[in-house]
C-alpha cells in the first residue's frame, strides 16, 4: 500500500504538495490566538480537592487579590514620608472598579505588626479585586487572568519606592510568561544547530533543509492543535514546550530516514521506483514509530488529571502531524527534486561512503557479535548503576523555586518568607464535615476544643486558627455559649470570624506549621493527623500545599502501573505486527526499560541532588511529581524509533538472507551512522530547549530526555542489540505459525 501510495506521490506530486499545505491557512489563523493554558494542576477526586469543593460552596470565598512588598533602604514603615510614598504608589488603584479593598499596615492603630517587615524597611500590602477567588487558592497556583494581572501591576509603580508582586498570581504570571519566552529563545538556539546536524548527516544543503522544513510545518500544526485542544479541557501552561521538543525530534528523525533512504534507493532505480520503495520501506518503519511514540503518549491520558493528560494529548496531535507530512509533504518535494536532493553538496562530507564492510558501524557489530557476553554484561551493569540514584528520588509539586531567581514573583515570596513575620508557616486546613446538623452544636464545639489542642500539640505547629482559638484565656464552655448565640445576634467581630470559619455543614482549623510544604516533617504532620486525629463526629478531611502534594502524589503512583501497562503492552503487540518475532519487541521492552532507569538515575543526581546546579542555572529541589511518568510516556516511545528502524531493517535483510549475523551487520551499517545522525539531533533538540529553559521543569525534561536518547542511540543501540542478537540467534525471528504470517526469506 505504501509502495503504491509513493507511486501515486510521484505521479502527483504537485497536487499532493498542494493540498498538504492546506491545513497550514487554519493554523496560521489559529496560531494568532492566545491559547488558554494553565499551570495549576487539576487532580482528581482526591480528598484535599473535596475539602476544597466543601469550603467553596459552604463559606464565603475569597476575594481574588495581588501581594504588594513596597520597601525603601533608608525610611521605616514608622516614618510619614513612608507611608506618603505608599499612599502615592497605590493611589491609581483606589479609583480603579476593579478593585474592591486594599489592605495595608495602616488600617488599624498601631500598624498591624505582621504586614510590616522585621526590619521595618518594607510593607505588604494585598490589593483585593471585585469577584471571587477559589477557596483557598494558595492550594494551587490560581492566577487571574494575563490581561487583567497586568492592567493591575501596571499601575503599581514608584520613582521613590521599591516595588514587588508577590502571591499566587504573580507566580502563575510568570510562569506562564517565562515559558513563552524560553519557547521563542529555544527555537532560536535549535532550529540553527539542528541545521548544522542534518548538513553534517546529509552532506548536501538541499537534502538538509527538508527535515528541519517538515519539523517547523508539524511543530506549527501541533502547535495549532494545542490552541483547539485548550477550548475543551485544561491545557499545561508546559504543553507548547512539549509540542516543539518532541514535534521537532520525531519530525526530524523521520523525514531524515526518508530522505536518507530515498538517497539510497535513487542509485539502484528511477526516482518513482526509489520513491516507492522508501515508502514501502521506511515509510512502514516512521508509521510504526509513529504509533508507538503515540502509543506512550497516550499513556499520559491515563493519568486523569487534565493538565497533565493534555501534554500527552498535545504530543499525540503533533507526532500524526510529523508523520502525515513525512508521508505526504516529504514525499511530493522528494518526487519534485528528484536527484537534485543531493544538491549544494558540501565538501569533505560524504555520507554515502558509509556502507560496506570496512565501514565503522560494520565492524562495531562484528566485534560485538563475536563476542556478546562480554559486551552484554558490562554495559547492562553499568545502565544499572547509573540508575541507581532513582531508589533516593523524592517527588514533589513545584513552587517558586522553579522559577528563575529574576522573576519578580521568586523574588517576592522569598522576601516574603524572609522578612514578614508568619509568612514562612505552611498552613494545614482541616476540614470538618457534619452530614447532619449544625457545626455549632455545644457537644461539636466541646469535640473542636479538644481536636484544636490536639493539633497545637503536634511537632512544628505554631498557631491553630478555628472558632475555638479565637483569643486566650477563653475556656471551652465560653467558646460553647459564644457558639450558641444566634448569627443575627453576634457582635461584628465574632460575626466575622464565624462567617469565615463556619458553614452550614462545615467548620475549619487552620494549623500553621513552621515545616516546609515538601519537608518529610510536614508530610509526616500531615499523615499523623489524617491517621491519628482523636475521635469526632465528623468526616475529616486535609487540604493545604502537602496534603495536596501527598494527593497528587499517591494519584499519580496509583495510575502510573496502568499507564505503564498500557504503553508496555500496545507497544510489545505494534513491533510484533510489524516484526513477526516474539522475541525482539520482549528484547525491546526490557533494553528501553533499561535505559530509561539509566536516564531517571541521572535526573535525580543532578536535579534533585544538586550536581551541576551552578553550571545549569536551577535551585536542587525534590523532582516534579508528573515528571517521571511523563518522561517514561515520552521516552519509551521515542526508544521505539531507532529500534523500528533498526530492526525493521535487520527484518528487511533477514528476509533476503536467514543469515541472522549478516542481516544485524547489514542493517547496522546501513542504519548506524544515521542513527547516531537522528539521537544527536533529537538530543540537541532536547538539550537545547532543557538548556536555554529557564523553568526547572522544562529543564529537566530537556537534560534528562537529551542524556536518555544519547544513551539509548549509543550503549543501547550500538552494543545491546547487536550482542542480543548475536546470542539469541534464529530465535530473534521465531513466532507460532498461526500468528507469524507469511515470510519468505530468500536465500
Amino acid at each position: 500500500m505504501l509502495a503504491a501510495w509513493g507511486r501515486v506521490t510521484h505521479r502527483f506530486r504537485w497536487p499532493v504538495l498542494l493540498l498538504s499545505l492546506v491545513p497550514l491557512l487554519p493554523a496560521a489563523w489559529l496560531l494568532r490566538r492566545e491559547a488558554a493554558l494553565e499551570v495549576t494542576v487539576r487532580p482528581p477526586d482526591v480528598e484535599a480537592v473535596r475539602a476544597v469543593t466543601l469550603m467553596d460552596r459552604e463559606l464565603p470565598g475569597q476575594p481574588p487579590s495581588i501581594g504588594f512588598i513596597l520597601g525603601h533602604p533608608r525610611w521605616r514603615a514608622t516614618d510619614p514620608e513612608f507611608r506618603a510614598a505608599v499612599e502615592r504608589t497605590l493611589a491609581p488603584l483606589r479609583a480603579d472598579p476593579r478593585v474592591a479593598r486594599i489592605r495595608s499596615p495602616w488600617d488599624s492603630t498601631p500598624p498591624d505588626p505582621r504586614r510590616i517587615s522585621r526590619d521595618g524597611h518594607r510593607v505588604h500590602v494585598l490589593v483585593e479585586l471585585r469577584g471571587r477567588a477559589p477557596a483557598f487558592a494558595s492550594m494551587t497556583f490560581g492566577g487571574l487572568p494575563p490581561a487583567l494581572y497586568e492592567a493591575i501591576r501596571n499601575q503599581v509603580r514608584s520613582d521613590a519606592l521599591d516595588v514587588v508582586a508577590v502571591g499566587v498570581a504573580a507566580m502563575n504570571y510568570d510562569f506562564s510568561r517565562v515559558a513563552r519566552e524560553d519557547l521563542r529563545r529555544s527555537e532560536l538556539v535549535v532550529l540553527p544547530l539542528v541545521l548544522v546536524l542534518l548538513l553534517l548527516v546529509f552532506g548536501s544543503a538541499v537534502a538538509a533543509a527538508l527535515p528541519l522544513l517538515v519539523g517547523m510545518l508539524a511543530v506549527a500544526l501541533g502547535l495549532a492543535g494545542t490552541v483547539i485542544l485548550g477550548s475543551f479541557v485544561s491545557v499545561s501552561a508546559y504543553a507548547n514546550n512539549v509540542v516543539s521538543m518532541v514535534g521537532l525530534g520525531v519530525a526530524i528523525d523521520y523525514s531524515l530516514f526518508v530522505v536518507s533512504r530515498f538517497r539510497e534507493e535513487l542509485t539502484h532505480g528511477t526516482p518513482a521506483e526509489a520513491l516507492a520503495r522508501t515508502l514501502a520501506t521506511t515509510g512502514k518503519a516512521v508509521v510504526f514509530s509513529g504509533i508507538t511514540v503515540g502509543i506512550g503518549l497516550a499513556g499520559l491520558v491515563l493519568l486523569r488529571t487534565d493538565t497533565i493528560s493534555s501534554m500527552g494529548g498535545a504530543g499525540m496531535i503533533v507526532v500524526v502531524a510529523a508523520v502525515v507530512y513525512a508521508l505526504t509533504f516529504l514525499p511530493a518535494l522528494l518526487a519534485i527534486l528528484g536527484p537534485r536532493v543531493n544538491a549544494l553538496a558540501l565538501p569533505f562530507v560524504h555520507p554515502e561512503r558509509t556502507v560496506g564492510p570496512e565501514t565503522f558501524w560494520y565492524r562495531v557489530a562484528h566485534v560485538v557479535m563475536a563476542r556478546p557476553w562480554p559486551i552484554v554484561i558490562p554495559v547492562v551493569l553499568v545502565l544499572v548503576v547509573v540508575g541507581l540514584p532513582l531508589r533516593h528520588i523524592r517527588l514533589g509539586s513545584d513552587d517558586a523555586s522553579t522559577l528563575p531567581e529574576t522573576t519578580e514573583a521568586r523574588r517576592g515570596i522569598e522576601l516574603l518568607r524572609r522578612e514578614f513575620p508568619d509568612a514562612d508557616t505552611n498552613p494545614i486546613v482541616v476540614v470538618l464535615h457534619y452530614r447532619e446538623g449544625s457545626p455549632l452544636r455545644p457537644e461539636r464545639v466541646s469535640q473542636l476544643y479538644d481536636f484544636s489542642r490536639w493539633l497545637k500539640s503536634q511537632p512544628g505547629v505554631v498557631r491553630v486558627d478555628s472558632i475555638v482559638d479565637l483569643a486566650p484565656g477563653i475556656s471551652r464552655a465560653q467558646y460553647q455559649q459564644m457558639a450558641a448565640i444566634p448569627a443575627a445576634f453576634r457582635p461584628p467581630g465574632l460575626d466575622v470570624a464565624f462567617g469565615r470559619l463556619v458553614g452550614e455543614h462545615v467548620t475549619i482549623l487552620v494549623a500553621q506549621a513552621r515545616f516546609p510544604a515538601t519537608s518529610d516533617e510536614a508530610r509526616a504532620l500531615v499523615r499523623t493527623i489524617r491517621r491519628a486525629q482523636p475521635p469526632l463526629d465528623a468526616e475529616v478531611l486535609l487540604t493545604g500545599p502537602t496534603a495536596f502534594d501527598l494527593d497528587f502524589i499517591d494519584v499519580v503512583r496509583d495510575a502510573a502501573p496502568t499507564a505503564i501497562g498500557f504503553v508496555v503492552v500496545a507497544t510489545y503487540v505494534a513491533l510484533f505486527w510489524l516484526l513477526r518475532s516474539v522475541l525482539l519487541p520482549l528484547k525491546a521492552v526490557v533494553m528501553n526499560l533499561l535505559s530509561i532507569t539509566a536516564s531517571y538515575g541521572a535526573l535525580v543526581w543532578i536535579f534533585q541532588e544538586g550536581h551541576l546546579a551552578g553550571w545549569l542555572g536551577f535551585t536542587p529541589a525534590p523532582i516534579e511529581t508528573p515528571i517521571p511518568i511523563i518522561m517514561f510516556c515520552i521516552l519509551y516511545g521515542l526508544s521505539m524509533d531507532y529500534e523500528v528502524l533498526l530492526l525493521s531493517r535487520t527484518y528487511e535483510e533477514y528476509l533476503k538472507t536467514g543469515d541472522n549475523a549478516r542481516a544485524v551487520a547489514q542493517s547496522l551499517a546501513h542504519t548506524g551512522r544515521l542513527i547516531t545522525g537522528a539521537a544527536a539531533i533529537m538530543a540537541g533538540v532536547f538539550f537545547g530547549f532543557g538548556l536555554v529553559n529557564s523553568i526547572t521543569m522544562i529543564k529537566a525534561m530537556g537534560v534528562g530526555m537529551g542524556l536518555a536518547v544519547i544513551v539509548d542511540a549509543t550503549i543501547v543501540r550500538a552494543l545491546l542489540v547487536p550482542a542480543t542478537m548475536r546470542l539469541l540467534g534464529r530465535w530473534n525471528w521465531w513466532a507460532p505459525p498461526a500468528l507469524a504470517g507469511r515470510r519468505r526469506v530468500r536465500a
